[in-house]
């Protein structure tokens, strides 16, 4: 029987989030559609396997040059992930958290593009069980066209080598593999916030990949969330993305709201403190940003730090 987080009311959810916005002095809640949320490595972390699944590899070779069409999209289903996209040739089709959707960016070029290459638009078609409507489009850094779904750049992952492989899936946990909507592919039994009790640090907020959640010492809550990490802080503690209260597990519901940072993204808070990962954790159960700089601190379900000296 599924637990009451996964049963909980969407509707009921927003409006409850919507009316403690104002005790933070934030105008804008969490969207009403379910984001897990998984980033826990930097941007240079891309080639980094994570803890996300990875299926047997038992089908057919099907190892793509970054170069290869898409073709005919289709959806797969996948023993712990449920369905996602893939191309032509069976293989996963993947989204960057540090892409946006709205406008569609792609911000991974370079070495990275190497390691995920983009998927090409040219001739990519919606086959059964995708809407075409949710397929179009994004202008790279180089000119190049690249597939989007939902509004997400897609990529292939150069470590899947055999259809229906999903090794790409939590990566520096930033790689996810894309939903027939454009959304994050997660574990069916895994919420997108919950807690876990650490044997030294207590019971402390984890991601929906089980990767430890950290607060800024710097950062402000009231009368707004502000936060104090930007430009390279961001690619060692990459914020936590909006997560629906109704796919929380534990987490205190009093000042849980997303902000919109200065570059545009918006970002989850637990008491109106903003929230992150550490690329240093590497693991579920890592807890290697607990205390770095004596800045950087585990989260408690009330959004309080675990072990933070007092001001």
């Amino acid at each position: 029987m599924k637990t009451s987080w996964r049963t909980a009311s969407l509707v009921a959810s927003a409006a409850a989030v919507l009316a403690l916005t104002t005790a933070c002095g934030q105008e804008t809640a969490p969207p009403a559609s379910s984001q897990n949320v998984g980033a826990t490595a930097a941007a240079g972390d891309y080639g980094a396997i994570g803890s996300g699944a990875e299926t047997a590899g038992g089908g057919a070779q099907a190892s793509a040059d970054p170069s290869d069409t898409a073709g005919e999209l289709a959806v797969s289903t996948n023993a712990e992930l449920g369905k996602v996209v893939t191309d032509s040739l069976g293989l996963t089709l993947y989204r960057f958290d540090q892409d946006t959707a709205e406008p569609p960016r792609s911000g991974c070029d370079g070495d990275c593009a190497e390691t995920w290459p983009p998927v090409p638009a040219d001739d990519a078609t919606a086959g059964e069980g995708i809407d075409a409507s949710l397929l179009g489009e994004v202008t790279r850094a180089d000119g190049t066209k690249q597939l989007t779904v939902g509004g997400w750049p897609a990529y292939r992952y150069v470590k899947d080598v055999n259809a229906g492989d999903a090794k790409g899936q939590g990566v520096g946990g930033k790689w996810f593999a894309l939903t027939p909507e454009g959304k994050k592919a997660q574990a069916a039994d895994q919420p997108g916030l919950s807690t876990r009790q650490d044997p030294e640090l207590g019971e402390i907020v984890v991601d929906g990949n089980g990767m430890t959640v950290y607060r800024f010492m710097k950062d402000e809550a009231w009368p707004k969330p502000v936060s104090a990490c930007v430009g390279a802080c961001l690619e060692k503690w990459p914020v936590v993305a909006p997560v629906d209260f109704a796919d929380t597990q534990g987490i205190q519901e009093k000042g849980y709201m997303t902000f919109t940072r200065p570059d545009g993204a918006d970002q989850q808070t637990v008491d109106c403190w903003p929230i992150y990962t550490f690329a240093g954790d590497k693991a579920a159960g890592d807890t290697n940003g607990q205390g770095v700089g004596g800045t950087w601190y585990a989260v408690r379900p009330d959004g309080k730090p675990v072990g933070a000296p007092e001001k």
